[in-house]
């Protein structure tokens, strides 16, 4: 081939240099500078993203990820790309379609918005916290609390989806954004608040829906205003929780009770919806008239009987027998139990019901008080003891009491126990009964003819009598005569030698014979002496026995005070 035929096919002198492609490669690196953002163009799309054409020798790639839309994504479409690196490990410019858009969208942000602007977000991905929005291109974090007003539990519902946001925070110096969506929504419902409660009027009806119940109530959605029904205002009867009426979610009709705009606060009542049941009270139950009811709560002082829906009477312990002492309701009556009674008192001002258990049968006390007048005589077992009386069944456990000052008529009881024990049957008079306070008096040495009436015609002095010893002391000896009469031997009569002491001469049980010495009716003391029995004792002897026992007591000393006895036997002992 000549010469001629070779250039035809190549000039020489068009071709570059090698010194020329390396002048030109260097100026065309210089063109690209990191950091730059560089305009480009889509020349081919796969599926996982896209090669762009910044004029460069290669070509750099932009994964699908970094569009919003990738699906819209079309070859040719011119884009701004982020130059990271000039030439990577595969000799490619590394670009970046995301930061080219955050670099742009940041500089439009802080020049065109700022703190409390209103934008619209794109709910691009879940992060920890949160979900990352993308606002004019821009990844601004929108924590997980200013997501919605209620509890979120699955964010994921918001990705994908588009919203108007307000930017609460942008960080200069950290070049990040923190939005919220809850602020706009509790805004919007507060405006709808305003106007919701600029249209409610105290007294008119609305339907809501039970939102929440607690142990003090339940709020209620009134399309956009909560309201509070307190406990107290759900039922004119008696609940224990409000769960009791309401579930959550249940649609309800309630009454507007107060309307507190500066606080927004809206008080509701279902109650007041029907009739308040007291104000017919005291004409359906009249003082005097019986009532049915059920148990409905039960205290130590009463039970708590619901007669009707709202309307409660007490039946205090008192009030629930006429003969046993109730120190606790509960041992009378169980919750839910049927009951009758009677209405004692009624207060409509302070809605309080006092019932009666008992009044529905005639007061036994009055029954008594009619069948056993004073004076008449009754039959009876002893039940109790105390230290100044003794308590007699008469009937229907009914008690009455013998007080020790009506035992004998012949000595002083100090303690019924000298007389009588539990189980004892006795007979007693009737001395007085008083319905009202429920006690009844009897009297057991007024069943007997006093002894001391006819005193003169069975005892006068010099007479000789017989009896047993039944106490001794240090200043003598009781010994009982006929007709339960006791006598004192005193120590100075027991012998007309010295005794020092008187149970080394005497013994309780043991009979004596002695002579009455003295007979003080007005006292009601019989003196005795043994000395004087001896038939050598004159009426001078008599005489003087008789001066000697009067000289040895005191006047008005008592002669059978059981105190002095046992006092006596201890210094004996």
């Amino acid at each position: 081939m000549s010469e001629n035929k070779i250039e035809s096919f190549v000039d020489l002198k068009d071709m570059p240099s090698m010194e020329d492609l390396m002048k030109a490669e260097e100026t065309q690196k210089k063109d690209f500078t990191r950091g730059k953002i560089i305009e480009g163009t889509i020349v081919q799309k796969r599926q996982d993203g896209v090669l762009v054409d910044i004029g460069y020798k290669a070509e750099g790639f932009v994964p699908a990820a970094q569009f919003l839309k990738f699906d819209e994504v079309e070859v040719g479409k011119k884009i701004d790309v982020y130059l990271e690196e000039i030439e990577n490990e595969h000799s490619m410019p590394e670009i970046s379609l995301e930061k080219a858009e955050s670099q742009k969208a940041w500089n439009k942000i802080t020049t065109e918005y700022t703190e409390g602007s209103i934008v619209k977000g794109f709910m691009r991905q879940r992060v920890k916290g949160g979900i990352m929005v993308d606002v004019e291109g821009f990844p601004a974090f929108l924590p997980g609390s200013q997501l919605d007003i209620g509890q979120v539990r699955n964010m994921d519902e918001y990705i994908g989806n588009e919203y108007d946001i307000k930017i609460i925070k942008i960080n200069i110096e950290r070049h990040n954004i923190v939005v919220s969506r809850r602020e706009l929504l509790e805004e919007s419902m507060r405006d709808r608040r305003i106007n919701i409660l600029k249209d409610m009027a105290v007294g008119e009806l609305r339907m809501g829906t039970v939102k929440n119940i607690t142990d003090f109530g339940a709020f209620i959605d009134l399309g956009g205003v909560d309201g509070l029904l307190h406990i107290t205002d759900m039922s004119w009867g008696r609940i224990s929780h409000p769960s009791e009426m309401l579930t959550v979610g249940q649609e309800i009709e309630v009454m507007l009770l107060d309307i507190d705009n500066s606080k927004e606060r809206v008080s509701l009542g279902l109650k007041q919806k029907s009739k308040n049941p007291w104000d017919e009270v005291a004409d359906k139950y009249p003082v005097g008239s019986k009532v049915t009811g059920k148990v409905v709560n039960i205290m130590p002082y009463g039970a708590f009987i619901e007669i009707e829906n709202g309307v409660e009477g007490l039946i205090h312990v008192s009030e629930m027998s006429w003969t046993k002492r109730i120190t606790k309701a509960s041992d009378v009556l169980t919750i839910g139990e049927d009951v009758e009674a009677v209405v004692l008192d009624l207060d409509k001002e302070s809605r309080k019901i006092s019932l009666g258990l008992r009044q529905k049968e005639p007061n036994p006390w009055e029954v008594l008080q009619a069948k056993y007048p004073v004076g008449s005589k009754i039959k009876g077992k002893v039940r109790n003891m105390t230290s100044y009386g003794a308590f007699v069944e008469i009937e229907n456990d009914i008690d009455g009491m013998i007080h020790v000052s009506d035992m004998s008529w012949t000595r002083k009881i100090n303690n019924p126990n000298e007389l009588l024990k539990p189980g004892d049957e006795v007979e007693a008079v009737i001395l007085d009964i008083n319905a009202e306070q429920q006690r009844i008096s009897l009297g057991l040495k007024q069943a007997e003819v006093d002894p001391w009436a006819n005193i003169n015609e069975l005892y006068k002095v010099g007479d000789i009598v017989k009896g047993n010893v039944t106490k001794i002391t240090a200043f003598g000896a009781f010994v009982e005569l006929s007709n339960k009469i006791d006598g004192l031997i005193h120590i100075s009569q027991i012998s007309k030698d010295h005794v020092e002491k008187v149970k080394d001469v005497l013994t309780v049980g043991g009979e004596v014979e002695a002579r009455v010495i003295k007979v003080d009716t007005e006292e009601r003391r019989i003196g005795l002496s043994i000395k004087a029995v001896s038939e050598d004792f004159s009426e001078a002897d008599l005489k003087a026995a008789e001066e000697e026992y009067t000289a040895a007591l005191k006047p008005g000393e008592d002669m059978v005070n059981v105190g002095e006895v046992f006092a006596d036997l201890d210094k004996l002992n």
